[in-house]
C-alpha cells in the first residue's frame, strides 16, 4: 500500500484554478521530487496534501484512507508535516523556541531536540538567537528541523534552495540525506533540476497545474525534463 495517493485533484484560489486533475502516488520511504517553473502549481500541490487548501473534487489518501476532509492540524497528528516556501519561522522566537513549537502535539518517534541539533549542527550555537536574525540558510535549516519535531512519516518541503547560495544549498542537501537515510518519506518541491535529479527516487513535472512527465530520474533524459519544465514541444 502506498503512503500517499492523490487522485483527480483540482485545487484553486477562489475563481482561479491552479491544479487540474492531478494524480500521483508516493511510496513509503522514497524521495519524490516535484519540478516546475514558477506558477506551475507545485506549492499548491503541497498545501493540498497538508490540508491548507481543499480540493472540490478528487481524493487525497494517506495509508489508503481518505483524508481530504481533515483539517491541517489533524493531518499533522497523522504524520504529515510541511516546510513552507519562504521558511515562515516565528521571527520573535529563538531557535530553541521555534523547535519546541514544532513539537506541540508531536507523535511518538525518533525526532527530538537532540536529533535535530545533531542533523543541523549549525543550529546548536544559535539556540538562544531570535529567528529574525538568522541568515536564509539558517532559517531553512530551522524550518526543516521544526517540521521534523512533529515526528512525521511524510515530510513536505517547498523550495529548499530558493534564494540561497550554492554552498548553503549543498549543506542543506547533505543534512536532508541523513533525514531520507532514516527512512523518512519526503516530497520535495524544487526548481533546481540538477539538484532534484540527484536526490529523488522519482520525479513529477508540473506545467500549468498538470502533470506532464513522471518517472525515475535515471529513465528520463535532460531533454525530456527541460521540455516538460518549459512546455516545449
Amino acid at each position: 500500500m502506498s503512503l500517499l495517493e492523490l487522485e483527480g485533484i483540482n485545487t484553486g484560489y477562489g475563481d482561479f484554478q491552479a491544479l487540474f486533475d492531478v494524480s500521483l502516488v508516493v511510496e513509503e520511504g522514497e524521495t519524490f521530487g516535484v519540478l516546475g517553473a514558477n506558477g506551475a502549481g507545485k506549492s499548491t500541490l503541497l498545501k493540498t496534501v497538508a490540508g491548507l487548501l481543499r480540493s472540490p473534487s478528487g481524493q487525497v489518501r494517506f495509508e489508503g484512507k481518505p483524508i481530504e476532509h481533515l483539517p491541517a492540524q489533524k493531518r499533522v497528528t497523522l504524520g504529515i508535516s510541511l516546510v513552507p516556501e519562504g521558511r515562515r519561522v516565528f521571527p520573535s522566537l529563538t531557535v530553541h523556541e521555534n523547535l519546541q513549537v514544532g513539537a506541540h502535539g508531536r507523535r511518538r518517534g525518533p525526532w527530538d531536540l537532540d536529533r535535530v541539533y545533531d542533523v543541523f549542527p549549525l543550529l546548536v550555537k544559535l539556540k538562544s538567537k531570535q529567528a529574525s536574525y538568522l541568515s536564509g540558510g539558517e532559517q531553512q535549516a530551522l524550518a526543516i528541523g521544526r517540521a521534523l519535531m512533529s515526528n512525521p512519516r511524510l515530510l513536505l518541503i517547498d523550495e529548499v534552495s530558493l534564494g540561497l547560495a550554492p554552498v548553503v544549498i549543498r549543506d542543506l542537501y547533505e543534512a536532508l540525506g541523513e533525514v531520507t537515510g532514516s527512512g523518512m518519506t519526503v516530497v520535495l518541491v524544487e526548481q533546481d533540476i540538477r539538484q532534484i535529479m540527484e536526490v529523488a527516487d522519482r520525479v513529477s513535472c508540473l506545467l500549468e497545474g498538470r502533470v506532464v512527465l513522471e518517472g525515475p530520474p535515471r529513465e528520463l533524459t535532460r531533454g525530456q525534463i527541460t521540455a516538460a519544465y518549459f512546455g516545449v514541444r
